[in-house]
């Protein structure tokens, strides 16, 4: 148990800890090789001449699917006039004025850039089927949805179908929690009372990827016709990569001003006596002469309150307060600064276990929750001899 939970322990209900916002991306990886692009021309009979027009009209067959079944499900089709528009809060306009306990909430169109597929005529004069940067209309589907709560899909409607799913491990856990007759209080999405802490933690430690999977393929299929095209082809799917993963601690104080007397104190530690190159004891890394990169500490006050951040390149470590909770929270963005112990294929052809960069499947996840757990624990154990601000405060007042 970290110092700071034991030296607060009675005014501490306990701590936990689980995914927060997670972005997961999914790709049809043989649209990005060579052979894979070459087999699906063959097997479709496309000329690539004639591939233009082709995936113009796969894309207005998907266009159509997706208007005519929002229509039929009697829910608002909204165009966005810019890219810049809040999707988030205009889908949380729909749902004040036209609730819905559960189901398509809105969909949303919009124009925006993306990597799509098109005939490229090379030095040689020969046309190849290239990658290229243009715009192209994307959907997002916002959903009420029973296991995820709040979220959203994105899909994008020309090849290769790049589709996102966004998210909250907060909203997730609520519904098993309520399946597992465990009541709890929250504030926005952090849990400032759990009735049960350890099966509640014991439950969220034994989160499965492949479930996870398993409902990502089902909404894939939601919103994407073409889905079961590629699936024949390929006999397989998207190949899904989490693209940005909060995982966040929780440490759950029994009143807001329990928290108020220490937090100050606690951002005031962090910010003078931490220094930006503290993250990487904070991530388990040693200090290198030879690290490229920048790592640096950020202290920003928000309408919420203020808010002290570490980061290592990409990934980062912050720690705010949410009403009574103290949240710990590791953003990974870049898996590969971190190890994941797996089996690798050698040239010969035989197998053996070992430690390696992490990447971005989804298989993975079990070891961004023990990176990130581990560290926000480092982060707390760094919070030493902190005197409560406002108490010490009061008694030199009474004095």
């Amino acid at each position: 148990m970290s110092i700071i939970l034991e030296q607060y322990a009675d005014k501490i209900n306990g701590t936990f800890s689980f995914f927060d916002r997670m972005i997961i991306k999914g790709h049809i990886l043989q649209f990005f090789s060579p052979s894979g692009k070459k087999y699906f021309l063959s097997e479709q009979d496309i000329l690539l001449k004639d591939f233009s027009a082709y995936a113009n009209q796969v894309t207005n067959d998907i266009v159509s699917f997706i208007e005519n079944r929002t229509s039929s499900l009697q829910r608002p089709l909204i165009y966005l006039t810019s890219s810049k528009t809040s999707k988030e809060q205009t889908a949380l306009e729909v749902l004040k004025n036209n609730p819905i306990e559960e189901g398509l909430i809105c969909t949303l169109s919009v124009v925006e850039y993306c990597q799509t597929l098109q005939p490229v005529k090379q030095k040689n004069g020969l046309l190849s089927l290239s990658t290229v940067n243009r715009k192209c209309k994307y959907y997002y589907f916002y959903y009420m949805d029973k296991n995820f709560g709040f979220m959203h899909v994105k899909l994008q409607t020309w090849f290769p179908f790049m589709i996102q799913v966004y998210i909250n491990g907060r909203e997730m856990m609520k519904h098993v929690f309520d399946e597992n007759n465990i009541t709890y209080q929250m504030y926005d999405n952090s849990f400032f009372y759990i009735s049960d802490i350890e099966k509640a933690q014991e439950i969220a430690d034994k989160f499965d990827s492949k479930s996870l999977c398993r409902q990502l393929d089902f909404f894939a299929h939601k919103v994407n016709p073409y889905l079961e095209t590629v699936e024949r082809i390929f006999h397989t799917g998207y190949h899904w990569c989490v693209d940005q993963c909060e995982y966040a601690t929780d440490v759950m104080f029994k009143s807001r001003e329990a928290l108020e007397d220490i937090y100050p104190s606690l951002v005031g530690h962090a910010f003078y006596d931490f220094k930006c190159t503290d993250i990487f004891s904070f991530l388990g890394r040693k200090l290198d002469a030879k690290f490229l990169g920048e790592s640096v500490s950020d202290y920003r006050k928000r309408p919420e309150g203020w808010r002290i951040k570490f980061k290592m390149k990409s990934n980062s470590i912050k720690m705010y307060d949410k009403f009574s909770c103290l949240r710990v929270e590791m953003t990974i963005n870049d898996p590969k600064e971190f190890k994941v112990y797996k089996d690798v294929k050698h040239r010969d052809g035989t197998t053996s276990k070992r430690w390696v960069p992490m990447g971005k499947s989804i298989a993975n996840l079990y070891r961004y929750a023990e990176i990130s757990k581990v560290a926000n624990k480092r982060f707390l154990d760094a919070m030493q001899n902190i005197i409560p601000q406002q108490s010490l405060e009061k008694g030199f007042h009474g004095v």
